[in-house]
């Protein structure tokens, strides 16, 4: 029997398309769900938020200028290297879980399918949710869908890999770019998937993945005024109510959580890719 002692992790941040430390200093330890230590998250903090939005503002007017072939393939690139680290992710979320391998086999699958599925549709939003209008004079009238911008994601607590995938493939397909704060106990799945973003081909700031206390994090992330749209799967039930309260003042979009089965928990469907998608309508004479 060895007497070594084995080399604790401490993972970082994921923002603007780096690893930082939190700007607080600190960290928690992540345990798995028999209470055994797993690692060391970064504790973010207030200016890990405000770092995230920049980044994330940053990244905006590219991806979201990007052709929607190409975010597709982009996506699918992602879920490409989820496959590669499959093992990994099926160790993490049983662990993080405690639920068996088979289930948590699953599990992964599902998420990376669902990845897919997403980064599939990229490229058919627009056919799907635009229009050609009828319009009584010599014009054009079309509407389409246009990605609101940057979208404050709290993701769900308890599915440390599915919901995650789940709210944020959706947000990046249609051309947002997303500020995610993790699950708070289950952190490390997500972890994983940021390593998993930098080795990709998205852009850093698409995606900017935060660690820490969800109830100290949502305010500012509810309360930013450039972020311009919210997420609350993963929201405290005692906090939301003061969560809409507060991203009503800076005007924002706010997808709910909803108090019985999550709505990401069944098969995909067309409501969160509307979700953070605004109609712009165009007006164009027609040729003599």
């Amino acid at each position: 029997m060895s007497d070594r002692l084995s080399v604790a992790k401490t993972y970082k941040l994921y923002i603007g398309g780096a690893f930082p430390r939190s700007e607080s200093g600190r960290s928690y330890p992540v345990r798995d769900a028999k209470g055994a230590f797993l690692a060391n998250a970064a504790h973010g903090s207030r200016k890990d938020v405000r770092e995230a939005v920049v980044a994330a503002r940053k990244a905006f007017g590219g991806w979201s200028g990007a052709t929607a072939y190409n975010r597709g393939q982009v996506l699918y690139r992602v879920a490409e290297l989820l496959e590669g680290r499959r093992e990994q992710f099926i160790a993490e979320t049983a662990a993080s879980e405690g639920i068996a391998a088979k289930k948590a086999q699953s599990t992964v699958d599902a998420a990376i399918d669902r990845w897919v599925w997403y980064a599939g549709w990229a490229d058919k939003v627009a056919s799907v949710l635009g229009a050609s209008n009828p319009v009584a004079g010599p014009y054009f009238s079309f509407s389409l869908p246009e990605p609101t911008g940057v979208v404050g994601v709290l993701a769900p607590q308890s599915s440390s890999l599915l919901g995650l995938v789940s709210v944020v493939a959706p947000v990046i397909a249609t051309g947002n770019t997303a500020v995610v704060v993790t699950s708070q106990d289950r952190p490390l799945p997500a972890i994983t998937l940021s390593e998993v973003l930098a080795t990709s081909d998205v852009p850093g700031g698409v995606v900017n993945i935060i660690t820490g206390r969800t109830a100290e994090l949502a305010p500012w992330l509810a309360s930013h005024a450039d972020v311009n749209a919210l997420d609350l799967a993963g929201a405290p039930e005692s906090m939301r109510a003061e969560l809409e309260a507060s991203a009503a003042d800076t005007v924002k979009r706010v997808l709910r959580a909803r108090s019985t089965e999550p709505d990401w928990h069944e098969q995909p469907g067309m409501s969160r890719l509307r979700a953070f998608l605004e109609t712009k309508t165009v007006w164009h004479p027609m040729g003599v």
